[in-house]
């Protein structure tokens, strides 16, 4: 689970609505004035995710617009000063952490409401072409050493972290602009254990990366054609960040939220690519997860319920992908995710005489594999073997997943 929560909650319009409009820290002020999240339980958010089959949680501490949902000593930019008047960071470790999800921590290099952060000709800053800004004098090495200290305050305030979620670089501000490997040593001797995504800049796609290139690879809203690889050919770990409607931050106008037949197929899909997906989700300013949102977890976690076996551990089969789906393969099981059952047996290429069993993994009923006897006239079919399930397709079929246990 992906979150992306903050002071543009209020003006309901997408995280951006600061740089999209154009709005100065004085417009924007009276968002933090009235931020008062008076229905945020993390415990309801946690208890979604853990429904939804959800096994980490991802937390925007801080956007680009500079506000910290976290007690930090380093600004007054915070929710402790407004009339939410608490941590709302440490809330979420602790409602997520009971359910036993990993906790990660999403934090912008960005920031458009601190004084030294570059303002006037930068490409998405809201005050890139206000003339008040154009000769302002900018100490970065100043946001530097605050930006550090409060990735230094998340990962020594909360216990264990197990992911470091960083967003984003672009044009020049990349990689040592940032001081990143400066960064990376600091973050690694806080938490040897703890993830980093590739967002600092550099390199993760080559034979040596950088050593703040990233431990996973973090593709939005795409999951990459054949997976990710580095120039060596060697698969690489990656998420897919997706939104479950078409804004990150709550967004009142926004109803185009994706289908639960949707979300399942992307994850099964990602699973099949060795990658994995982070599905995002905006609470509304008084901090709660839309209903629609939910409702499509829900279902997802019925499904997970069910077929979650064929996505935990799981990761992609040596197999070339089937027409009517995907595979998704642990060990000896392979396991065939079925979006378009078509008319007649499906068709399993090449696996003649190396499938030992078949059932269905959603209620562990057994399949029998045989081989028509219309299919014995079609030479270009030999080595495949057919599995025929019975019933036929509903409009409410997700993914109808057959287990197989395959010979050595």
């Amino acid at each position: 689970m992906f979150i992306h929560w903050g002071l543009y909650a209020i003006p309901a319009r997408g995280e951006w609505v600061r740089s999209h409009e154009r709005i100065s820290n004085e417009q924007y002020q009276p968002y933090f004035e009235a931020f008062n999240p008076v229905r945020y339980n993390p415990k309801e958010w946690a208890k979604a995710a853990k429904t939804a089959g959800q096994k980490y949680a991802i937390l925007t501490t801080k956007h680009h617009d500079g506000f910290c949902l976290f007690d930090s000593q380093l600004t007054d930019y915070k929710a402790t000063n407004t009339p939410a008047g608490r941590d709302l960071v440490r809330e979420f470790v602790e409602a997520f952490r009971a359910e036993g999800i990993g906790i990660g921590f999403y934090y912008s290099l960005i920031d458009w409401h601190h004084e030294d952060y570059p303002a006037y000709g930068d490409r998405i800053h809201p005050m890139r072409s206000n003339e008040a800004y154009k000769d302002k004098d900018h100490q970065f090495e100043r946001y530097l050493e605050y930006m550090h200290g409060q990735v230094r305050e998340l990962l020594t305030g909360y216990g264990k972290i197990d992911i470091m979620w960083f967003d984003f670089s672009y044009d020049e501000m990349t990689g040592e602009k940032w001081k990143a490997a400066e960064l990376v040593q600091m973050i690694r001797s806080l938490q040897p254990d703890i993830l980093i995504d590739n967002r600092l800049g550099g390199h993760i796609k080559a034979a040596e990366p950088e050593i703040y290139a990233g431990d996973f690879y973090s593709p939005e809203q795409i999951v990459p054609p054949g997976g990710v690889v580095n120039e060596l050919g060697e698969p690489l770990p990656w998420e897919a960040c997706i939104t479950l409607n078409d804004n990150w931050g709550y967004h009142a106008g926004d109803p185009h939220t994706k289908s639960a037949r949707q979300v399942v197929r992307t994850l099964v899909e990602c699973v099949s690519k060795n990658g994995n997906l982070l599905l995002n989700v905006g609470p509304d300013a008084k901090g709660e997860i839309p209903e629609a949102s939910l409702d499509v977890l829900s279902k997802v976690g019925r499904w997970m319920e069910r077929n979650g076996d064929s996505i935990y551990g799981c990761s992609a089969a040596n197999l070339p992908k089937p027409e009517w789906g995907r595979y998704t393969q642990r060990g000896s099981r392979l396991y065939a995710h079925v979006f378009d059952r078509g008319i007649g047996p499906i068709y399993f290429a090449g696996l003649k005489d190396r499938i030992r069993r078949a059932r269905l993994l959603a209620d562990g009923s057994e399949l029998q594999v045989s081989v028509p006897w219309m299919a014995e006239q079609y030479s270009d079919i030999e080595g495949g073997a057919f599995i025929h399930l019975p019933g036929a397709e509903s409009d409410e079929d997700i993914d109808t997943v057959i287990e197989l246990e395959l010979a050595d």
